[in-house]
């Protein structure tokens, strides 16, 4: 079958409002679930996994059968984007619903021992309050006060001390690593200290850790083979973040702390593309475990990166890596797949952005968050079974770390980027590019000289965003005015 391509229309695009930070979630019912026939949902979430690391991306030297098969079955986003460049800000924004500079201290990745990398994030350090409050409403804590069943394997690192563990979250039962990258053999992270937790308190392990959260997961599906209660599966996996480990060793001693492998631009050949073909064939396993269950048809399955690839990975045609604002830093693979409610081999061009899936769970759950509450996302599985053209958006990025700060705003077709960086005698210099994605996806053409016009108002429209959430963190632990 030939894939369904939804294309966009031309729309004016209105100018940004200071209200828009706060729009609702569209939800047609057709998605919709209510309290008797809720969906059990699997949302499985890669780390640094580059925009053409899969074969339904278009590499044609990765194979990745089961997440091809998964596209196939389901929808296929072709401009869906990270909320951040870096892994905790994404996850702040995938759990809340909400931009992630809302919460304070997340911006950008959390540090080896919890250290934060930027003003905002080090006060909260200081005073043990660098991670996700527990007093915030999250995706598995909604699920579960509806009666969901919630379980988490894999990446957590939105925080250290046992205030942030994923039990204070909504979490029922967790298997996790609290950091942001360790040895995939011993669990140890890059200064040594070990990172494996079950259920808030660490626990001894064995096994490769792909391997370790897959073989969890799957057993989770299949003792709730005879449940009639829904269960939401969060399955983040480390792969293929460094350290660039394969499969199938069994190394006696730890990764040396100095070695090259914990770095992003030191991949030993063949050894990046076979962690990623590794999680396939465990995302593969999962998949045949919700089937053989007999669950296919009322499981949601959502597969998406935390952020874009680093340099061992596939980006093009992107201009960029992780901790980038450009494309290649927060463009992202996207499927989703529910039969009888998604359209099979759809390729979807709706712009979209991760705290977009919150929305489209909780909608596809039957809940509606308090006007209080409400989410900053749009429900783009319901857009994506409509067969509606997609919706004209205004997205921001912003990752401060540093030396520098990156920031972004996509309006439509046209995106901005902002690059400050500190210099070593205390000035700040300022670098700006002005992209049309609609026929320069790899942000090669720079338009700021050409469109001075439009450079301004998109300036002006992210540093007043900017401003906004800034202030929005008023009143959490070490927070005072910052121009961080």
């Amino acid at each position: 079958m030939s894939p369904i391509h939804i294309n966009p229309r031309v729309v004016p695009l209105t100018v940004w409002v200071m209200a828009a930070l706060c729009f609702h979630a569209c939800v047609p019912t057709s998605l919709r679930a209510d309290s008797s026939d809720r969906p059990n949902i699997v949302l499985i979430l890669a780390d640094d996994l580059g925009y053409g690391d899969l074969g339904c991306y278009g590499n044609d030297e990765q194979a990745t059968p089961a997440l091809d098969r998964l596209a196939r079955q389901g929808v296929r986003w072709t401009e869906a984007y990270a909320n951040g460049p870096e892994c905790s800000p994404t996850r702040a924004a995938l759990l809340t619903g909400r931009y992630q500079q809302h919460v304070g201290g997340l911006e950008c990745a959390i540090g080896v021992g919890n250290v934060g990398r930027y003003d905002d994030a080090i006060r909260l350090h200081l005073v043990n309050e660098l991670g996700l409050p527990a007093d915030r409403p999250t995706l598995a804590k909604r699920l579960s006060d509806v009666g969901y069943e919630t379980a988490l394997f894999g990446k957590w690192h939105l925080g250290y001390e046992a205030q942030f563990s994923p039990m204070q979250h909504g979490f029922e039962e967790a298997l996790y690593c609290i950091g942001g990258a360790m040895d995939y053999y011993h669990y140890l992270d890059s200064v040594a200290t070990y990172n494996l937790f079950r259920n808030g308190r660490p626990i001894s392990g064995e096994g490769y850790f792909t391997d370790t959260i897959t073989d969890h997961a799957v057993q989770y599906v299949r003792d709730r083979n005879d449940s009639e209660q829904p269960f939401f599966l969060y399955l983040p996996y480390t792969a293929p973040h460094t350290p660039y480990q394969p499969p199938g060793q069994s190394p006696v001693d730890p990764l040396p702390l100095d070695s090259p492998l914990w770095k992003q631009s030191d991949d030993p050949p063949g050894v990046y593309r076979s962690m990623v073909r590794h999680m396939d064939e465990g995302i593969g396993k999962v998949l045949h475990a919700i089937e053989e269950s007999g669950m296919t048809d009322r499981t949601l399955v959502i597969f998406a990166s935390d952020n874009g690839g680093t340099s061992a990975s596939r980006n093009e045609p992107l201009r960029g890596i992780k901790g980038q604002t450009f494309e290649g830093g927060i463009r992202v693979p996207l499927i989703a797949r529910w039969p009888g409610h998604l359209p099979e081999d759809t390729v979807s061009q709706q712009v979209t952005i991760t705290f977009d899936l919150t929305a489209s769970m909780l909608a596809a759950a039957g809940i509606t968050p308090a006007q209080e509450d409400a989410m900053e996302g749009i429900d783009v599985l319901s857009l994506a079974a409509s067969g509606e053209p997609p919706q004209p958006r205004t997205l921001h990025w912003r990752k401060p770390r540093d030396p520098q700060v990156w920031g972004g705003i996509r309006d439509g077709n046209l995106k901005y980027v902002r690059q400050e960086k500190a210099t070593t005698d205390g000035r700040t210099t300022i670098r700006e590019w002005l992209f049309n994605l609609a026929d320069d996806i790899g942000e090669q053409n720079d338009l700021a000289s050409q469109n001075p016009g439009e450079l301004d108002r998109l300036r002006g429209e992210h540093l007043a965003w900017e401003q906004a959430v800034r202030n929005n963190r008023r009143g959490r632990p070490g927070w005072k005015p910052s121009t961080d």
